[in-house]
């Protein structure tokens, strides 16, 4: 049994991690987040040391690394918003446990050479939740593009939009300085799987920057990638919005839609698994789409053939 601390408890995706925790046998012993709402723990488990201020988190996980191996902390799982997961990663490799660490692992590609540093340092490893690298149908359409002979280029289409209320704006999300913008907050998750399956970046274009919505195109080795990202409730097709709807998704490859919506709340657990069976997704699994996210961030918005460009944006020109 391994001993778990969590940065972020109090967050949207702290009980993913925390059902993972449970379900691999392990134990959490602390946890950090200065909103106190944390009653979740309790449906997870009963003897958690909370803390609301870093400074006692971190003074408590050193007591107890000099107790020993049994009572020390082997990994933190670190939840919080995204401009704070790199000082995070930090501590935990400081205090000797390795880092499990949501989306986006940094902001910066950068800062993955740093942290790189600081594992040679340690001796210890960060890990990345890429938990759609684990989904039965994108594991099984890699494994299809892998078997084609060389040289095919797929044509794919990129959709989502998760519709968010005004409070997006005004919380860390809405701040690029701290999210990374649309690109890096929601869009992260798919440009890790889109380079993954269909290799590196060739070409870029961003089509649309805007603080609810991005949209442009990818070259990859094996695929010409049209992609669009939105907050907007109104950008929500019709038909789906007349069902209650609220959020679309869509992958198309070569006009086929691969449907992967279900199964997503499992797949941290499965990610956890990796990494304690001496697995999981480093530092260089995570570069591809840090790199790309930062790209899009800070290259500015053209025009170019309604070819490569998104249908939806084409739409609303």
């Amino acid at each position: 049994m391994k001993n778990f601390a969590m940065t972020g408890v109090g967050g949207y995706i702290a009980p993913r991690h925390l059902q993972a925790i449970k379900d691999t046998g392990n134990r959490l012993v602390a946890a950090l987040d200065p909103h106190d709402a944390v009653g979740i723990l309790d449906r997870y488990f009963d003897d958690v040391a909370y803390f609301r201020e870093f400074e006692r988190f971190d003074r408590h996980v050193e007591k107890l690394r000099r107790r020993g191996d049994d009572e020390r902390i082997h990994y933190v799982s670190i939840c919080t918003p995204n401009y704070l997961h790199d000082a995070h990663m930090r501590f935990a490799l400081r205090v000797g446990a390795d880092a499990i660490c949501e989306k986006p692992l940094v902001l910066n590609p950068w800062n993955l050479d740093a942290l790189q540093e600081l594992e040679a340092e340690t001796g210890r490893r960060v890990f990345n939740i890429l938990q759609l690298r684990l989904h039965p149908t994108i594991v099984a359409l890699k494994e299809r593009i892998a078997a084609e002979p060389p040289g095919k280029i797929h044509d794919i289409d990129l959709t989502y939009i998760t519709s968010r209320g005004r409070w997006y704006g005004v919380s860390w999300k809405g701040d690029v300085e701290k999210s990374g913008g649309i690109a890096t907050n929601i869009g992260i998750h798919f440009f890790d799987m889109l380079s993954w399956i269909f290799g590196s970046v060739q070409e870029m274009q961003v089509h649309v920057s805007e603080a609810t919505r991005a949209a442009g195109m990818l070259r990859l080795e094996r695929a010409v990638v049209r992609w669009f990202l939105s907050l907007a409730k109104s950008d929500v097709p019709q038909a789906a919005r007349d069902q209650g709807k609220t959020t679309f998704r869509s992958l198309t490859v070569d006009g086929q839609e691969i449907e992967f919506s279900d199964g997503f709340t499992e797949l941290h657990t499965a990610v956890y698994r990796e990494i304690l069976a001496g697995r999981g997704f480093g530092l260089e699994a995570a570069r591809p789409s840090v790199t790309l996210a930062h790209d899009i961030r800070v290259a500015p918005a053209v025009r170019t053939s309604p070819q490569l460009m998104h249908p939806f944006v084409t739409r609303a020109s």
